[in-house]
Protein backbone atom coordinates (compact mmCIF):
# COMPACT_ATOMS: atom_id res chain seq x y z
CA UNK A 1 0.00 0.00 0.00
CA UNK A 2 1.66 3.21 -1.17
CA UNK A 3 0.02 5.58 1.30
CA UNK A 4 -0.73 4.87 4.98
CA UNK A 5 -1.40 7.98 7.06
CA UNK A 6 -3.04 6.87 10.32
CA UNK A 7 -0.79 5.04 12.76
CA UNK A 8 -0.14 5.34 16.47
CA UNK A 9 2.73 5.25 18.95
CA UNK A 10 3.04 4.01 22.50
CA UNK A 11 2.52 7.58 23.75
CA UNK A 12 -1.24 7.10 23.40
CA UNK A 13 -1.06 4.50 26.22
CA UNK A 14 -2.89 1.80 24.27
CA UNK A 15 -0.36 1.07 21.51
CA UNK A 16 3.01 -0.67 21.64
CA UNK A 17 6.26 -0.69 19.73
CA UNK A 18 8.88 1.88 18.85
CA UNK A 19 8.56 4.43 16.05
CA UNK A 20 11.38 2.82 14.10
CA UNK A 21 9.62 -0.56 14.27
CA UNK A 22 6.53 0.90 12.61
CA UNK A 23 8.64 2.55 9.93
CA UNK A 24 10.67 -0.54 9.16
CA UNK A 25 7.49 -2.61 8.91
CA UNK A 26 6.06 -0.04 6.48
CA UNK A 27 9.22 -0.22 4.37
CA UNK A 28 8.97 -4.00 4.37
CA UNK A 29 5.37 -3.70 3.13
CA UNK A 30 6.31 -1.34 0.28
CA UNK A 31 4.74 1.83 1.67
CA UNK A 32 5.98 5.04 0.07
CA UNK A 33 4.22 7.66 2.23
CA UNK A 34 3.81 6.69 5.87
CA UNK A 35 2.20 8.86 8.48
CA UNK A 36 1.96 8.89 12.24
CA UNK A 37 -1.28 10.39 13.56
CA UNK A 38 -1.36 9.55 17.23
CA UNK A 39 -4.23 10.55 19.51
CA UNK A 40 -3.85 14.25 20.23
CA UNK A 41 -4.00 15.43 23.82
CA UNK A 42 -7.15 17.02 25.22
CA UNK A 43 -8.69 17.65 28.62
CA UNK A 44 -10.99 14.63 28.31
CA UNK A 45 -10.31 10.90 28.33
CA UNK A 46 -6.58 11.32 29.18
CA UNK A 47 -6.13 7.58 29.71
CA UNK A 48 -6.09 6.94 25.96
CA UNK A 49 -3.86 9.74 24.65
CA UNK A 50 -0.59 11.58 25.13
CA UNK A 51 -0.41 14.60 27.40
CA UNK A 52 0.17 18.13 26.17
CA UNK A 53 3.64 17.90 27.70
CA UNK A 54 4.40 14.92 25.42
CA UNK A 55 3.55 16.68 22.15
CA UNK A 56 7.16 17.81 21.66
CA UNK A 57 8.46 14.31 22.38
CA UNK A 58 6.04 12.83 19.86
CA UNK A 59 6.84 15.34 17.14
CA UNK A 60 10.59 15.02 17.74
CA UNK A 61 10.49 11.22 17.46
CA UNK A 62 8.57 11.32 14.17
CA UNK A 63 10.79 14.02 12.68
CA UNK A 64 13.91 12.09 13.69
CA UNK A 65 12.51 9.04 11.89
CA UNK A 66 11.74 11.23 8.88
CA UNK A 67 15.39 12.22 8.67
CA UNK A 68 16.75 8.76 9.45
CA UNK A 69 14.75 7.03 6.72
CA UNK A 70 14.53 9.88 4.19
CA UNK A 71 16.26 7.91 1.43
CA UNK A 72 13.84 4.99 1.73
CA UNK A 73 10.39 6.25 2.72
CA UNK A 74 8.65 9.58 3.29
CA UNK A 75 7.52 9.95 6.89
CA UNK A 76 4.68 12.37 7.58
CA UNK A 77 3.55 13.94 10.84
CA UNK A 78 -0.03 14.31 11.95
CA UNK A 79 -2.47 14.00 14.82
CA UNK A 80 -5.75 12.20 15.18
CA UNK A 81 -7.93 14.80 16.86
CA UNK A 82 -11.17 14.01 18.64
CA UNK A 83 -14.00 16.26 17.59
CA UNK A 84 -15.57 16.99 20.95
CA UNK A 85 -17.10 20.40 21.47
CA UNK A 86 -15.49 22.32 24.29
CA UNK A 87 -12.43 20.08 24.44
CA UNK A 88 -10.40 20.87 21.31
CA UNK A 89 -7.25 22.86 21.92
CA UNK A 90 -5.43 25.45 19.80
CA UNK A 91 -2.08 23.84 20.60
CA UNK A 92 -3.21 20.86 18.56
CA UNK A 93 -5.35 22.60 15.96
CA UNK A 94 -2.49 24.94 15.06
CA UNK A 95 0.38 22.48 15.43
CA UNK A 96 3.01 22.48 12.69
CA UNK A 97 2.09 19.19 11.04
CA UNK A 98 1.46 17.69 7.63
CA UNK A 99 -2.21 16.94 8.35
CA UNK A 100 -4.88 16.55 10.98
CA UNK A 101 -7.35 13.67 11.09
CA UNK A 102 -10.71 14.57 12.58
CA UNK A 103 -12.42 11.67 14.33
CA UNK A 104 -15.54 11.15 16.42
CA UNK A 105 -15.15 8.68 19.28
CA UNK A 106 -17.72 10.10 21.70
CA UNK A 107 -21.47 10.69 21.74
CA UNK A 108 -22.42 12.87 24.71
CA UNK A 109 -19.22 11.76 26.44
CA UNK A 110 -19.84 8.05 25.78
CA UNK A 111 -16.85 6.29 24.20
CA UNK A 112 -19.02 4.15 21.95
CA UNK A 113 -16.11 2.28 20.29
CA UNK A 114 -14.49 1.31 23.59
CA UNK A 115 -15.25 -2.30 24.62
CA UNK A 116 -15.30 -1.12 28.24
CA UNK A 117 -18.59 0.67 27.55
CA UNK A 118 -20.25 -1.67 25.04
CA UNK A 119 -23.06 -2.45 27.47
CA UNK A 120 -24.65 0.94 26.87
CA UNK A 121 -25.75 -0.13 23.38
CA UNK A 122 -28.42 -2.28 24.98
CA UNK A 123 -30.07 0.84 26.36
CA UNK A 124 -29.85 3.07 23.28
CA UNK A 125 -32.02 3.57 20.19
CA UNK A 126 -29.55 2.49 17.51
CA UNK A 127 -31.05 4.70 14.80
CA UNK A 128 -30.84 7.71 17.09
CA UNK A 129 -27.20 7.19 18.02
CA UNK A 130 -26.23 6.59 14.39
CA UNK A 131 -27.81 9.93 13.50
CA UNK A 132 -26.12 11.63 16.45
CA UNK A 133 -22.79 10.21 15.31
CA UNK A 134 -23.13 11.45 11.74
CA UNK A 135 -24.42 14.81 12.96
CA UNK A 136 -21.14 15.09 14.86
CA UNK A 137 -19.17 14.16 11.72
CA UNK A 138 -21.04 16.90 9.85
CA UNK A 139 -20.21 19.49 12.52
CA UNK A 140 -16.60 18.33 12.59
CA UNK A 141 -16.27 18.89 8.83
CA UNK A 142 -17.90 22.30 9.09
CA UNK A 143 -15.17 23.53 11.46
CA UNK A 144 -12.62 23.40 8.60
CA UNK A 145 -9.98 22.41 11.14
CA UNK A 146 -9.16 19.03 9.63
CA UNK A 147 -7.82 17.46 6.44
CA UNK A 148 -8.97 13.84 6.73
CA UNK A 149 -12.06 12.18 8.19
CA UNK A 150 -11.07 9.31 10.43
CA UNK A 151 -12.92 5.99 10.06
CA UNK A 152 -16.13 7.56 8.75
CA UNK A 153 -18.63 4.98 10.04
CA UNK A 154 -16.86 3.91 13.24
CA UNK A 155 -20.27 3.68 14.91
CA UNK A 156 -20.72 0.27 13.24
CA UNK A 157 -17.70 -1.22 15.05
CA UNK A 158 -19.69 -3.68 17.21
CA UNK A 159 -22.26 -4.49 14.47
CA UNK A 160 -25.13 -2.57 16.05
CA UNK A 161 -26.72 -1.54 12.76
CA UNK A 162 -29.62 0.86 12.23
CA UNK A 163 -32.97 -0.03 10.70
CA UNK A 164 -32.97 3.20 8.71
CA UNK A 165 -31.18 3.93 5.42
CA UNK A 166 -27.50 4.49 6.23
CA UNK A 167 -26.97 6.65 3.15
CA UNK A 168 -29.78 8.92 4.28
CA UNK A 169 -28.34 9.08 7.80
CA UNK A 170 -24.89 10.03 6.47
CA UNK A 171 -25.97 12.29 3.58
CA UNK A 172 -25.48 15.67 5.26
CA UNK A 173 -22.14 14.57 6.71
CA UNK A 174 -20.84 13.53 3.29
CA UNK A 175 -21.93 16.83 1.75
CA UNK A 176 -20.17 18.73 4.55
CA UNK A 177 -17.00 16.69 3.96
CA UNK A 178 -17.12 17.55 0.26
CA UNK A 179 -17.71 21.24 0.95
CA UNK A 180 -14.78 21.28 3.40
CA UNK A 181 -12.47 19.76 0.74
CA UNK A 182 -11.57 16.92 3.10
CA UNK A 183 -10.61 13.38 2.21
CA UNK A 184 -11.86 10.11 3.67
CA UNK A 185 -9.51 7.47 4.94
CA UNK A 186 -10.22 3.88 3.95
CA UNK A 187 -9.34 2.39 7.29
CA UNK A 188 -8.50 -1.30 7.47
CA UNK A 189 -8.80 -1.50 11.27
CA UNK A 190 -12.42 -2.54 10.80
CA UNK A 191 -11.18 -5.91 9.59
CA UNK A 192 -9.79 -6.43 13.09
CA UNK A 193 -13.09 -5.61 14.79
CA UNK A 194 -16.48 -7.40 15.06
CA UNK A 195 -17.78 -5.58 11.96
CA UNK A 196 -15.00 -7.29 9.91
CA UNK A 197 -14.95 -4.73 7.08
CA UNK A 198 -13.20 -1.44 6.42
CA UNK A 199 -14.41 1.97 7.41
CA UNK A 200 -16.36 3.26 5.55
CA UNK A 201 -18.72 0.65 4.12
CA UNK A 202 -18.78 0.04 0.39
CA UNK A 203 -22.11 1.84 0.02
CA UNK A 204 -20.76 4.95 1.74
CA UNK A 205 -17.50 4.81 -0.19
CA UNK A 206 -19.36 4.61 -3.50
CA UNK A 207 -21.44 7.61 -2.48
CA UNK A 208 -18.27 9.49 -1.58
CA UNK A 209 -16.86 8.67 -4.99
CA UNK A 210 -19.99 10.03 -6.66
CA UNK A 211 -19.52 13.25 -4.72
CA UNK A 212 -15.88 13.51 -5.76
CA UNK A 213 -14.47 13.11 -2.26
CA UNK A 214 -10.86 11.88 -2.39
CA UNK A 215 -9.55 9.04 -0.24
CA UNK A 216 -6.41 8.09 1.58
CA UNK A 217 -5.50 4.86 3.38
CA UNK A 218 -4.96 3.91 7.01
CA UNK A 219 -3.70 0.86 8.85
CA UNK A 220 -4.68 2.57 12.12
CA UNK A 221 -1.96 0.40 13.60
CA UNK A 222 -1.47 0.16 17.34
CA UNK A 223 1.47 -2.23 16.99
CA UNK A 224 3.93 -2.70 14.12
CA UNK A 225 2.46 -6.06 13.08
CA UNK A 226 -0.79 -4.30 12.10
CA UNK A 227 0.89 -2.21 9.41
CA UNK A 228 -0.68 -3.12 6.04
CA UNK A 229 -2.22 -6.20 7.65
CA UNK A 230 -5.17 -6.10 5.24
CA UNK A 231 -3.62 -3.89 2.57
CA UNK A 232 -4.50 -5.98 -0.48
CA UNK A 233 -8.12 -6.33 0.59
CA UNK A 234 -8.39 -2.63 1.41
CA UNK A 235 -6.95 -1.42 -1.88
CA UNK A 236 -9.20 -3.80 -3.81
CA UNK A 237 -12.14 -2.52 -1.77
CA UNK A 238 -11.36 1.09 -2.74
CA UNK A 239 -11.00 0.18 -6.40
CA UNK A 240 -14.36 -1.58 -6.32
CA UNK A 241 -15.92 1.73 -5.27
CA UNK A 242 -14.42 3.41 -8.33
CA UNK A 243 -11.23 4.93 -6.95
CA UNK A 244 -7.97 4.86 -8.89
CA UNK A 245 -5.96 7.35 -6.86
CA UNK A 246 -5.47 8.44 -3.28
CA UNK A 247 -3.99 11.40 -1.47
CA UNK A 248 -1.30 12.21 1.04
CA UNK A 249 -0.53 15.54 2.70
CA UNK A 250 2.58 17.61 3.22
CA UNK A 251 2.35 20.80 5.24
CA UNK A 252 -1.46 20.67 4.96
CA UNK A 253 -1.37 20.46 1.15
CA UNK A 254 -2.95 17.56 -0.75
CA UNK A 255 -1.06 15.44 -3.30
CA UNK A 256 -2.51 12.69 -5.48
CA UNK A 257 -0.91 9.36 -6.35
CA UNK A 258 -2.20 6.29 -8.15
CA UNK A 259 -3.41 3.50 -5.90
Amino acid sequence: MKVDLHNHTKLCNHAEGEVFEYVERAIEKGTRYFGFADHAPMDFDPKYRMSFAQMSEYEKSVLEAKERYKDTIEILLGYEVDYLEGHMDARVLHAKVDYLIGSVHFIDGWGFDNPEFIGRYEHEDIDVIWQQYFDAIEKMAQTRFFDIVGHLDLIKVFKYMPKGDILAIAKKALIAIKEADMSLEVNMAGYRKPIAEPYPSLALLKEAHKLGIPITFASDAHNPEQISLFAEETVAFAKSAGYGECVYYKERKKYFVEI
